[in-house]
């Protein structure tokens, strides 16, 4: 089950679709996978915080990891969130998707309470201990309010079984000294912050997970293809295109409600978010679509 390579590239975030009623919309989400999936993502990021993963029941978690399965290419790599608040609620969660054969599950630091940085390493040290699949460490201190400093990443990077990061701080500085100071070259920095996927290819970096790129994932995998060809202009150009695929959520202001109505208007998702309240109304979601319409021109 373990994997002998760490994750590369460009990893959609995959939305999860409900209905009114707030039953996932199975339908939906393999034509979303398969859109993504026809475009060569180089893998999948599976029930994180764009996927309400923080909302959706283990069962749920393991039937939308089961579908996205199904439809995705044999060379394109799984990755199962598990957020949780605690250590053994995460452990416990990993041994019940292990049978369903991720290639890495992927892991926030403890939320809730105030953790120090000795606290998020020994959760780290005890997930990495207990897990038969490769972890990807999940820096979201918007979500966590527990941020994984830099030293503490460095720390992370050494440690066996523990394979990559993302990094969803929006913290350049942070995630650029890693790039450049790597302890372990077998390890992955993988951007999580939209606006910053072009400078963090510029830098070093392995990958990049993207929920925006629910939308339009097309200038994504075309800003990989210019990071291998080392063509740096149109990684930039690639980025200039992102920024303005981004005005959806400017405009729309909750991030994934935008993103799943833009995801909408294409015909791959519904709008509803599982806290219902967060839906976008009929209003902005016909000024995104003029956005679109703009972006796609």
């Amino acid at each position: 089950m373990k994997q002998t390579t760490t994750p590369t590239g460009i990893i959609p975030a995959v939305i999860t679709p409900f209905d009114e009623h707030n039953r996932i919309r199975f339908d939906l989400l393999e034509k979303q996978s398969n859109y993504l999936s026809d475009a060569n993502v180089n893998g999948f990021f599976v029930c994180g915080g764009t996927g309400e993963g923080a909302y959706l029941t283990t069962a749920e978690k393991i039937e939308v990891f089961r579908v996205i399965k199904q439809t995705v290419k044999k060379q394109q790599f799984l990755c199962f969130a598990c957020i949780n608040p605690s250590t053994m609620d995460t452990i416990r969660e990993i041994k019940q998707i292990e049978g369903y054969q991720p290639d890495y599950v992927v892991v926030v630091a403890p939320f809730y309470l105030v953790m120090n940085q000795s606290d998020i390493i020994a959760h780290y040290k005890e997930i990495a201990n207990n897990s038969q699949i490769p972890i990807i460490a999940y820096n979201i201190p918007s979500s966590t309010h527990n941020p994984i400093l830099y030293d503490t990443m460095q720390i992370l990077s050494e440690i066996p079984n523990i394979v990559a990061i993302k990094d969803s701080s929006g913290d350049f500085c942070s995630f650029s000294r890693g790039l450049l100071e790597r302890k372990n070259s077998d390890f992955s920095w993988i951007q999580g912050e939209d606006y910053l996927c072009g400078p963090s290819f510029l830098t070093g970096a392995d990958g990049a997970v993207s929920g925006l790129s629910n939308v339009r994932i097309e200038p994504y995998v075309k800003m990989f293809e210019a990071v291998k060809n080392k063509n740096w202009e149109l990684v930039k150009d690639c980025q200039k295109s992102i920024n303005r695929l981004y005005e959806i959520i400017r405009y729309g202001g909750n991030g994934i409600a935008s993103i799943k109505a833009a995801t909408m208007i294409s015909g791959r998702s519904t709008g509803w978010m599982r806290h219902t309240s967060q839906t976008i109304l009929k209003e902005k979601v016909n000024e995104i679509a003029k956005i679109l319409e703009q972006f796609d021109k």
